[in-house]
């Protein structure tokens, strides 16, 4: 028999996003857009059906968005969208004061020129999404905005553990960007932690960042006590105080 000579159809065609991928991110934007809301339930079966996969699929997805905190196994009943308690909304906002705080702290004193150039076209990028996006270009243009400070800041320990909570941070960050008035007012804060940065001052710049978050933090925790009715007493929302200036740069 002839030997062929191997052509392109030989070739290995790498899809660099895995089905999986796809199937994860289609559920995560579902919880984010409020199509899923949460407390519903997730029936593979249905799942599978709806978005045209196998259960293989459906099942990663689901384990993947329970380690972020977007899903929670409810015993027998299965798999759920995750029910963020109003506790738990102002433990991650109270994080977020501190982790952030430190993130914009230390990027004041070790981003380079280019750092705070890529900040200030994130800042201009989120303020024309806010305008004129959608809710899940609104998250995008968010997280560009803070993935820069991540990456200007130095300390990549602080970064991940902030990463960590990325999901549930969106999850509320879409809470609070999605009730009136808070697109605008958004921005502007944000405005205020690039302006304290580019000052040089990172004590006005942790301020900033934790005035941002009080700010979000009280539109998000209005509409979750609104929508929840949770017995016994709820502890208030403490503010970290302001950390002194940090003595270690690049």
């Amino acid at each position: 028999m002839k030997r062929l000579p191997l052509d392109d159809s030989f070739k290995v065609n790498r899809n660099p996003v895995t089905l999986r991928e796809i199937v994860l991110d289609k559920l995560r934007s579902a919880i984010m857009n409020f199509q899923l809301l949460p407390g519903d339930r997730l029936v593979e079966r249905d799942l599978c059906e709806r978005l045209g996969v196998s259960r293989t699929s459906v099942r990663e997805a689901l384990r993947h968005l329970e380690s972020e905190g977007l899903v929670e196994f409810a015993g027998s009943k299965g798999p759920r969208v995750a029910i963020i308690t109003l506790e738990d909304a102002r433990d991650i906002y109270e994080l977020r004061c501190v982790l952030e705080g430190l993130i914009v702290q230390l990027f004041t004193l070790n981003a380079k020129p280019k750092d705070i150039r890529a900040l200030e076209k994130a800042l201009e990028d989120n303020r024309k999404t806010l305008e004129s996006g959608d809710l899940q270009q609104v998250l995008d243009s968010v997280q560009g905005f803070y993935d820069v400070l991540l990456e200007g800041s130095g300390n990549q320990i602080a970064a991940t553990q902030l990463r960590q909570l990325q999901a549930r941070i969106s999850y509320l960050r879409a809470t609070s960007v999605s009730q009136v008035n808070r697109r605008g007012t958004s921005n502007k804060e944000m405005e205020h932690i690039v302006e304290a940065i580019k000052s040089g001052d990172p004590l006005a710049a942790h301020q900033a960042s934790v005035d941002h978050v009080r700010a979000a933090a009280k539109v998000a925790l209005d509409y979750l006590r609104s929508k929840q009715a949770e017995p016994g007493e709820v502890r208030d929302f403490v503010t970290p105080i302001a950390l002194q200036e940090p003595r270690i740069g690049r």
